[in-house]
């Protein structure tokens, strides 16, 4: 990571983890360099949940569209980095109401001195539903943050999501922000084209502006 490039993707590997009865990544190898094949192939299997990923619609709603179909602007361009580091266990709008001033329309939350990202826990950061109806209001097109949900666990009515749906927004979860100062950056986070899928991972990065910008 260079002073100019934040890598805010997690590791993806066996140890990933992942919401308890989701599918783990797995690997195995179809091909092997040897004296009769010239190259390695492998072949993965993986929720697109796994490690850093941009849900889609149909996550939410059975009328929703797959992560393929979704235009990608919301994934690249100016964002803001906020910090919230106390315990308690949802982002409220007096946590980002400070920090919104001029704000970019994408906005990452940083919960954690260190994001977990070889064990699962229950108990996680995640957004108050009126958070997400603020920000929309704010003009804001794209949420992330540094947990495995904008949802707590255990919620079987995922408000937040709802609430994303119900504005059109999107999300990036599972996010590493341990080393990102808070500020304004270039935010790089762009899904695969995955045509029938309700999420992928992403390669999610953050550069450095040369000013700060808002759009």
């Amino acid at each position: 990571m260079s002073q100019m490039l934040w890598d805010i993707s997690p590791p993806i590997s066996t140890a990933s983890p992942v919401f308890p009865g989701d599918t783990p990544y797995t690997q195995r190898w179809s091909a092997r360099l040897s004296a009769d094949c010239p190259v390695n192939v492998s072949a993965i299997t993986l929720s697109p949940h796994v490690g850093a990923h941009a849900d889609a619609p149909l996550h939410y709603s059975p009328d929703g569209l797959p992560v393929g179909q979704l235009a990608l602007e919301p994934f690249l361009g100016p964002c803001r980095v906020i910090h919230v580091l106390g315990s308690h266990p949802l982002i409220t709008v007096a946590d980002l109401a400070p920090y919104m001033h001029q704000a970019p329309s994408r906005i990452l939350v940083r919960t954690c001195i260190k994001a977990t990202v070889d064990a699962w826990v229950d108990s996680f950061t995640a957004f108050a539903p009126e958070t997400v109806h603020y920000l929309a209001g704010m003009g804001v097109v794209l949420i992330g943050l540094d947990t495995p949900s904008i949802d707590p666990a255990a919620s079987k009515t995922l408000d937040s999501h709802q609430a994303i749906r119900q504005h059109d927004m999107r999300v990036l979860e599972n996010l590493v922000l341990d080393n990102v100062p808070a500020g304004d950056y270039e935010l790089i986070a762009l899904p695969l084209a995955l045509v029938q899928a309700d999420a992928s991972p992403v390669r999610a990065i953050l550069r450095m502006l040369p000013n700060p910008v808002s759009s």
